[in-house]
C-alpha cells in the first residue's frame, strides 16, 4: 500500500473526499514528525509506538574496495509493534 492507496481508504472508511483524507494524513504526518524532531515518543494504542534512539558512531567496510570507512553517529526512529498490530501466524 502506497500513499494514494491508504488515502483512498481513509476517504471510503470515513467518509471524506480524497482531498480532505489527505490533508488529514498529512497533518498526522507532520505532527509525527515534528514530535520525532523534539524527541518525543509517539505512543498509538493498539498500533504501536516511535521513539527516538542513538546509533553510536562505528566503524564499517565499503563492500567495492574493501576499505575502512567511518560511519558517524546519528539519531534514528525505531517504531514498535502494538499488540493489536501484530499478524501472528
Amino acid at each position: 500500500m502506497n500513499k494514494a492507496d491508504l488515502v483512498a481508504e481513509i476517504a471510503k472508511k470515513s467518509g471524506l473526499t480524497k482531498a480532505s483524507a489527505e490533508k488529514a494524513l498529512n497533518a498526522v504526518i507532520a505532527s509525527i514528525t515534528k514530535a520525532m524532531q523534539k524527541g518525543d515518543r509517539v505512543g498509538l494504542v493498539g498500533f504501536g509506538s516511535f521513539t527516538v534512539a542513538k546509533r553510536s558512531a562505528r566503524t564499517g567496510r565499503n563492500p567495492q574496495t574493501g576499505k575502512e570507512i567511518k560511519i558517524p553517529a546519528k539519531k534514528v526512529v525505531k517504531f514498535k509493534p502494538g499488540a493489536a498490530l501484530t499478524l501472528g501466524k
